[in-house]
């Protein structure tokens, strides 16, 4: 009961910080990665595939700037109005036009095999929804790709890190994934994930494939 009711704060304070305070996501971001946020997102750059490239839940849209500047065709979908408003106009700041769109991602407004790998970083819980991956394995190609940034570990020591460990696990995102296998294979998805090893910290990035490339 008192797990529940954890849980529950924990996705209102999520829901505040992706709506109304998402001007503070990029700072609150910096603060519990020890400034390197920005580094752990572009772990998934070595891993895309092609170039048309979804991002999904898509935040403040700092990825992709990055895509478009690696010579991609990002687009990028997110049911977050305000997390919308800031990539935007970030977006145009820098003159990248980049195509963003506001919904769900267990229900994508993309045709059949519209891309060549989705993305996505440091997801909430709708990644491991049955019905999220039934919609990217939709709007890949035939041997398409999803990679996905699941988490990140400080290699500092001392008492900020472990402050932040503690964060991690009680906004669980120290729970293990589930077992999402058997899921994905129905979808002809296979599941795999590798370490990443950056300066000062290593990342947990799960490649889920479809076909063979």
């Amino acid at each position: 009961m008192l797990r529940t009711a954890w849980l529950r704060a924990i996705r209102l304070a999520l829901w505040v910080l992706y709506n109304p305070l998402a001007w503070a996501y990029d700072g609150v971001s910096r603060v519990v990665s020890l400034g390197l946020w920005r580094n752990w997102q572009r772990a998934a750059l070595d891993e895309l595939r092609g170039t048309r490239i979804l991002e999904l839940a898509f935040g403040t849209g700092n990825l992709l700037l990055d895509l478009y500047d690696h010579g991609y065709r990002p687009i990028g979908l997110d049911r977050s109005a305000g997390m919308a408003h800031i990539a935007r106009r970030k977006l145009r700041l820098a003159a990248r036009p980049v195509l963003l769109a506001q919904g769900q991602a267990q229900q994508m407004p993309f045709a059949d095999a519209s891309f060549d790998t989705v993305v996505c970083t440091f997801p909430a819980e709708f990644i491991v929804q049955p019905d999220t991956f039934r919609e990217i394995a939709r709007v890949l190609g035939p041997v398409g790709r999803a990679v996905v940034v699941i988490g990140a570990h400080l290699q500092a020591i001392g008492p900020w890190r472990r402050f932040m460990e503690w964060l991690y696990r009680i906004t669980g995102q120290r729970e293990p994934l589930p077992d999402l296998r058997p899921h994905l294979a129905e979808l002809g998805l296979t599941f795999r994930t590798t370490w990443k090893l950056m300066s000062g910290s290593s990342v947990l990035v799960a490649i889920v494939d479809k076909g063979i490339a």
